[in-house]
């Protein structure tokens, strides 16, 4: 339920496709083009383009990736439900997956880690969303990382980042009710708004380590993600 990193610092907020934007003190609102030609945009708080504006690069991508919607996110979500992690904390699919990922060397190569296996047994919220979008085939839009913190980042960096809860919008929570990305504790998935100050969620690592859909105050939310979809 906790964010994960390795480290105290973060340095760097790397892109699905190996990108990696810095995001150091100094960092201007220029983009910042990739050795695969992928654009990581300043930041937005947008979920779209306007009719006729250009494109932003995980639009671009996602043109490459299979059309999913964001009730398919949703159901492959919520069928994880009542996943739950062993006495050590770890255990579960979400994890295991990203042990065994490309992006565990990477992250722990930034966060200053020892071996990827810490990863088996850490908080797997951000995990768990990570897992969801890999499974539907859209990772490069739903990007991956085990840190609440520097995946927010890469949706903001990208223009994908707002306050609105659209259904499937990756939601990050700060329990304490601040709106600082720096003080993201959680991750999950906006299943609906319910218009009374409250958003129904699905999420990994709640409670006692399961996978389970809640009903959060919006009070809490730092920002949305937005993964591109097909609807």
């Amino acid at each position: 339920m906790t964010k994960h990193r390795l480290t105290s610092t973060p340095r760097a907020v790397c892109a699905v496709l190996g990108a990696c934007a810095v995001l150091a003190t100094g960092t201007t609102g220029a983009a910042l083009a990739d050795s695969h030609g992928v654009v990581n945009a300043p930041p937005a708080d947008t979920r779209a383009q306007d009719a006729g504006a250009a494109k932003t690069s995980l639009q671009v991508i996602a043109e490459s990736l299979p059309k999913v919607s964001a009730a398919q996110i949703l159901d492959i979500a919520s069928k994880q439900i009542g996943v739950r992690e062993n006495a050590q904390g770890g255990g579960t699919k979400f994890q295991s997956w990203y042990v065994s990922s490309p992006r565990a060397k990477e992250t722990m190569a930034r966060d200053g880690g020892k071996s990827v296996y810490e990863y088996a047994n850490a908080p797997w919220c951000a995990m768990f969303v990570s897992w969801v979008g890999e499974t539907a085939g859209i990772r490069p839009t739903m990007g991956w990382d085990a840190y609440t913190v520097t995946h927010a980042k890469w949706f903001k960096n990208n223009g994908h980042w707002g306050t609105v809860p659209t259904p499937g919008a990756v939601v990050y929570f700060d329990w304490a009710g601040g709106k600082s990305i720096e003080g993201i504790d959680h991750v999950g998935f906006v299943k609906k708004d319910n218009g009374n100050g409250t958003i129904t969620t699905i999420e990994g690592n709640t409670g006692n380590g399961v996978v389970e859909e809640r009903v959060r105050p919006v009070s809490q939310v730092v920002g949305y993600g937005y993964p591109v979809y097909s609807d």
